[in-house]
């Protein structure tokens, strides 16, 4: 079974369609058009937040630095993906700014993908619910 995780507003979304409908289910006034209004909302708003996920995290400097010691000096190497092979770039001694600029978007790029993960998880959430039928 797979599991996602809903943001706050999504989730009020949820609670007030679920209301809302069960409201005018019972009184005979049933109107998807409304609900489906909310839902596409919903999914515009998450489509919107992961393009500028995927903006952040192409600004971010490509690759992670990679320190090894070799005959008791330290040396960096720029480490990242190039056609799914691992590819090791020489960038010699490298200065505490730019370390600590390579950690630093390392946790940005943690954080993102963590957020892009979420929120490809509302849009299919949101486009299965508005594919679904409507009652009569």
């Amino acid at each position: 079974m797979a599991t996602f995780c809903l943001t706050k507003v999504t989730i009020q979304c949820i609670l007030f369609i679920s209301l809302y409908g069960n409201i005018l289910y019972t009184t005979g006034e049933y109107d998807m058009g409304m609900i489906k209004g909310v839902l596409k909302k919903g999914l515009e708003t998450s489509l919107r937040m992961a393009g500028g996920y995927v903006r952040e995290l192409e600004k971010l400097p490509r690759g992670s630095l990679v320190k090894k010691n070799i005959k008791g000096h330290e040396y960096y190497y720029l480490l990242f993906r190039k056609n799914g092979k691992v590819k090791f770039i020489y960038k010699g001694k490298v200065s505490e700014n730019e370390i600590k600029k390579y950690k630093d978007a390392k946790k940005c790029r943690a954080k993102y993908r963590k957020l892009l993960s979420k929120v490809k998880k509302q849009i299919r959430f949101f486009r299965n619910s508005l594919r679904g039928r409507e009652l009569l």
